[in-house]
Formats: structure tokens, C-alpha cells, sequence
């Protein structure tokens, strides 16, 4: 009887002032679609809509472009760059959705488990030793491994001594993302030159800079197939949030779903680390907004995230384009300036409303 009543209080409180996931999901479609064409359309370079839908659609029907400059800036620079923002935000804000459930924290993000400082570690290792030489390829496949290297490391350590505590999880991925942190600031004073070291900065804080259409082929993989598996896991994810022993109860082996979600998020953050930089805030930022529009479920909550956090990216990409004439902002800086007023507007909205 007291299982049920906790099961139902569970199911109630996803429910909650939710808006149907459906309608929604529309209308952020709707609207990533008019942001994309507006990421290709603006920049130094303005070219009109029309223009931009003519370059597309002889590029997917395999017609010979047109000459001139319309086809190369639109085919070749900005709608990679469009696309990989909206597969960079679609994948944080499922990475974000996944963690808080893996951890049980409503703050928690791919920084607390060292991830990224583990993929920034290795990017930066590689561009002050000069051993990015195959260009942005290069880059992402030393980000990559550091990102490997690291869950490896935090894996072994949270699992010492047997089980599987999310607090060690935390515990271990804090410590170890502080220390590669530390020892990333080191390797930055060592750039050789002046132009060295502000390329390291500027990755760090995030750039969508370096998008082709062949790096866009790992992520472009990687998070529809990351977001289909955790769909398939959403009945579990809702499971964790009620505790280990009522997930239990329903039929859920805890330990094994913590420890595949682990390695999914961690080898996603890699990968979208590797081709991004480090963008702060938004897999903390939009798994709370949607949560308060559309519930806690995650059979809506996961696609509604992949959805806000595509079209919250491309946004900030055309605003760091276009914000200054004489250079572009890291991503990660108009994220940070978004998302920490946002997060504590959200967090005194919740615990002013006592929930």
C-alpha cells in the first residue's frame, strides 16, 4: 500500500503543471527551422532568405551551383556552423537532462563529472605542443581521448571499494575535473606565443568556429542515437529520481542503468566537447526550463530539452556573430552572461514557490 502511494505521488509530481509535450514540440521545430535560416542568412555577409533556400535545395538535388560568392559562404561556412550549434544544444541539453537524473541533482551538469575538463585537457594539450597539426580533425580526436581518459579515471576511482554511490560519482568527477582544470591553466602560460594562447582561450570558452561538413559527421550520429537510447530509458530515469529502493521496486537494476548512463553521457560530452570547446551553462540551464514547462517526465522531457537547447544554441551562435563587426564572441561567454541570471531567476522562482 505505501509502495503505491509513493508511486503515485511520483506520477503526480511529473505531472504537474505540464503543458502538452506535443504542441510544443511543434512550435520549437517551427521555430528552430527560422532559426537556422536565419544563422545562414545574417552575418558580415548578409543574403537574402530566398537566396539561401535556392542554395540548399540545388545542393541536396545534386544541380550544379551557381558561381560566385552566395554558394560557398552558405554551402561551405554557414550551414555546417548552423547545424553543429543546433547538435551541440540538442546534445547538451540531453546530457544535462541525463546527468541531474544519473546524480539525483537538480545542478548537475558534464562539468561535475570531470568530463569536460578531461576533453578541454586534451584539446589544449594538443594545440600547445603543436600536436594538432591535421586542423580541426586533430583538435576534436585530442579532446576526444582526454574525454575518454578521464571517465576512464573517474569510473575507476567511484567504483573502488565495490558499488556504485552517486555521491562518490560526484565526489570523484569533482576532484578530478578541479586537478585537469589546474593543470589546463598550466599548459595555457606555457603557449609559446601570443596568438597561441588566445587561440587555447577562446576554445576553451566555447567556438563553433571550426565547423565542415566532415566534422559534423560524429555528432550528427551521436546524439540522435544518444537521445533514442535514453528515450527507451525514460521509464528508468523517472525510476531514479524516486530513489534507488522504489526503482528497485519497479523492476529497475539501478546499478546497471547508472553505469550505462554514465558511459553514455560521458562518451556524448566528449564528443561534443571535441568539436565545440567547452559551452557553459546550457546542459545546466534547459533541462530546468523545460522541466517547469512540460513536467518531469522524461518520455517528454528528454525531446523537448534536445529541441529548446538546438534552438537556444543556434540563437547564441548568431549572436556572437553578429553582436561585434570587428570579431565574433566564444559561445561560451554569451552563455554564461544567459544562463547564471536565468539560473537564479529559475531557482528563486522554485524556492520562492516552495518546491
Amino acid at each position: 500500500m505505501a509502495f503505491t502511494l509513493v508511486r503515485r505521488k511520483a506520477v503526480a509530481a511529473h505531472e504537474r503543471g505540464s503543458l502538452p509535450a506535443g504542441p510544443l514540440a511543434a512550435v520549437l521545430t517551427v521555430a528552430l527551422l527560422a532559426a537556422l535560416t536565419a544563422a545562414v542568412a545574417w552575418g558580415s555577409t548578409s543574403i537574402p532568405p530566398g537566396e539561401v533556400g535556392s542554395v540548399v535545395w540545388r545542393r541536396l538535388s545534386g544541380e550544379a551551383p551557381r558561381p560566385g560568392t552566395d554558394d560557398l559562404i552558405v554551402w561551405q561556412l554557414r550551414v555546417p556552423r548552423a547545424l553543429l550549434a543546433a547538435l551541440v544544444g540538442a546534445g547538451l541539453g540531453v546530457i544535462g537532462t541525463a546527468v541531474q537524473a544519473l546524480v539525483r541533482n537538480p545542478l548537475a551538469d558534464p562539468y561535475l563529472l570531470g568530463i569536460s575538463n578531461g576533453a578541454s585537457l586534451g584539446a589544449v594539450t594538443a594545440i600547445v605542443l603543436g600536436l594538432g597539426a591535421g586542423g580541426a580533425l586533430g583538435l576534436s580526436g585530442a579532446a576526444f581521448v582526454g574525454a575518454l581518459a578521464t571517465f576512464a579515471l573517474v569510473w575507476a576511482v567511484a567504483r573502488r571499494g565495490g558499488g556504485f554511490a552517486p555521491l562518490r560519482l560526484v565526489l570523484a568527477g569533482v576532484a578530478i575535473g578541479q586537478f585537469l582544470s589546474g593543470f589546463t591553466s598550466y599548459l595555457v602560460l606555457q603557449a609559446g606565443d601570443e596568438q597561441q594562447t588566445h587561440s587555447v582561450l577562446f576554445w576553451l570558452m566555447g567556438s563553433l568556429s571550426g565547423a565542415t561538413w566532415d566534422l559534423l559527421a560524429v555528432p550528427a550520429v551521436a546524439v540522435p542515437v544518444a537521445l533514442l537510447w535514453l528515450q527507451a530509458r525514460a521509464r528508468g530515469l523517472n525510476a531514479l529520481l524516486m530513489g534507488d529502493e522504489t526503482a528497485a521496486g519497479l523492476g529497475i537494476d539501478v546499478t546497471r542503468l547508472r553505469r550505462e548512463l554514465f558511459a553514455v553521457t560521458s562518451v556524448l560530452t566528449g564528443v561534443l566537447v571535441a568539436v565545440s570547446g567547452a559551452i557553459a551553462f546550457v546542459a545546466l540551464m534547459v533541462p530546468h526550463v523545460c522541466r517547469l514547462v512540460v513536467g518531469g517526465d522524461h518520455r517528454r522531457l528528454l525531446p523537448v530539452s534536445a529541441l529548446f537547447g538546438a534552438l537556444l544554441l543556434v540563437v547564441v551562435d548568431i549572436v556572437c556573430r553578429t553582436a561585434m563587426d570587428t570579431q565574433e564572441l566564444p559561445v561560451g561567454v554569451v552563455t554564461s552572461l544567459l544562463g547564471a541570471p536565468a539560473l537564479l531567476y529559475l531557482l528563486d522562482r522554485r524556492l520562492g514557490g516552495g518546491s
